[in-house]
């Protein structure tokens, strides 16, 4: 049987969960400086497991992964690249 918490995070957005980790992210600084490019890190922390997520859901195949992300092959093979996950 599932645990009553587990039913509420499902309905939750992605959103709500990448808002919930920023706010940690920055509780966790106790005001030490905050990085200067924020927005590169959480794109960073975001893509990588959802290009490793898409391509293992499609078996390997880039094509049909690239078409599920709605990027082309040739950016896809760039991105898997500059993570090391070509």
């Amino acid at each position: 049987m599932r645990h009553a918490d587990a039913d509420d995070d499902a309905a939750q957005p992605l959103s709500h969960y990448v808002g919930t980790s920023l706010d940690r992210y920055f509780e966790s600084l106790n005001d030490s400086a905050p990085p200067t490019d924020l927005y590169h890190m959480v794109l960073e922390q975001v893509e990588r497991p959802l290009l490793e997520r898409v391509l293992d859901y499609n078996r390997g195949n880039q094509s049909k992964a690239a078409a599920m992300l709605g990027i082309n092959r040739g950016t896809l093979r760039k991105k898997l690249r500059n993570y090391n996950l070509d």
